[in-house]
């Protein structure tokens, strides 16, 4: 197929619609497209059903999550309470077979992935580097330095695609990653080797208290693929349908073979950037409000509502799911965790180097000496 050219030599195959793309507005109204370089197929009611249902028991555990950072349970939390419609529907766009790379701020996309609460807090509880079994989950652990999770995908992706698998890789990322380093070299990596690997950027506004006006001139970030031959999309995070909507492509595009895709999704992170974060220094309430106003769980329960696929009973029944995901949440949370210091050694080389055994050595007879003299102080 010839690609056209867009004034300036772009190809328009590669080019972001000129507006985020979005199916529902934010009074949960269906919209028509505007007029943009791709057109999108919109998801079932079905899937825009379960969409809901994820985002609701996600928002519920998000919650109860910052509340045990209150509790002394946590000793931070990243909340991505007005996220949801970025996390669940891009995590339900892909398979059990597919690679997800998440940021510290995943926790929600975590939940929806079917990984257990518990583990997936453990890294901010401080009990372990990561409390999931990655390989089972085939979901990396949480990345706290910013982008470098970026070529983990892009090189996971490739293996997969030299495996001769259809398997592709979705990798989350924030706003102000997008000026590091390592975001510039995984979507070269990935474009020039054609890896399948989902580059989502959720762009809520603020890396930590810096706005985007501070990180970037480009007239959205979406455009930052352009230059490596990656096609690129911006859509309106807060519309769940749209999220979905283009992540089907994403995923179908990388699938298929055509290599990576970036998406930039539009969205708010409602609370601060962390427990630790006075977000009042650099945000106004009247922010917050316009921005609460776009609320995505409402926005897709009122056109499931409106529409007939959903009702009240439906509501309390997801409602009350959530309840009882949280309050197990934290009962479990408020148990006491049994850490066992030798696991520092566990899970660093396959097969333990002589130094790690050494030291490993040094802290078992260490611990077993404060045992001896624990003992005989308490005769």
């Amino acid at each position: 197929m010839e690609t056209t050219l867009a004034p300036g030599g772009v190809a328009t195959d590669l080019l972001p619609s000129p507006q985020p793309v979005q199916l529902l507005d934010p009074d949960g109204v269906l919209v028509e497209q505007a007029a943009g370089n791709h057109q999108y197929t919109a998801p079932s009611a079905e899937r825009l059903l379960e969409l809901w249902r994820g985002m609701v028991i996600g928002r519920r555990l998000d919650v109860q999550s910052t509340a045990l950072t209150k509790q002394g349970r946590l000793a931070v939390y990243p909340s991505s309470r007005g996220q949801e419609a970025c996390q669940v529907g891009a995590v339900q766009a892909i398979t059990g077979r597919d690679w997800m790379f998440p940021t510290y701020r995943e926790s929600v996309a975590l939940f929806t992935r079917g990984i257990d609460p518990v583990e997936a807090l453990t890294l901010l509880r401080g009990d372990a580097h990561c409390g999931y079994d990655p390989m089972a989950h085939k979901t990396a652990p949480q990345c706290t330095p910013l982008s470098t999770q970026l070529l983990h995908a892009a090189g996971a992706a490739y293996g997969e695609k030299r495996r001769g698998s259809d398997a592709v890789a979705l990798a989350f990322i924030g706003d102000g990653a997008t000026s590091e380093g390592d975001f510039h070299e995984a979507l070269n990596f990935a474009a020039v080797f054609s890896a399948p690997v989902i580059f989502f950027v959720q762009n809520n506004k603020y890396a930590i208290s810096v706005p985007l006006a501070k990180q970037s001139k480009a007239p959205a970030l979406a455009y930052k693929g352009i230059g490596y031959g990656v096609r690129s999309e911006q859509i309106d995070g807060n519309d769940p349908a749209a999220v979905l909507a283009v992540m089907d492509a994403a995923v179908e595009h990388a699938r298929s073979g055509h290599g990576p895709f970036l998406i930039e999704a539009h969205t708010y992170r409602m609370d601060a950037h962390t427990n630790a974060d006075d977000a009042s220094r650099y945000r106004t309430a009247d922010e917050v409000s316009a921005w609460l106003a776009k609320d995505p769980l409402a926005r897709l329960q009122t056109w499931l509502t409106i529409n007939g696929h959903l009702d009240e009973a439906a509501i309390r029944d997801a409602e009350q799911e959530g309840e009882e995901r949280a309050s197990d949440l934290r009962d479990r949370m408020n148990a006491e965790p049994q850490v066992d210091p030798n696991s520092l050694f566990d899970n660093v080389f396959a097969e333990p180097t002589p130094q790690q055994r050494e030291q490993q050595a040094m802290v078992r007879a260490e611990l077993e000496a404060d045992a001896s003299y624990a003992e005989e102080e308490s005769r």
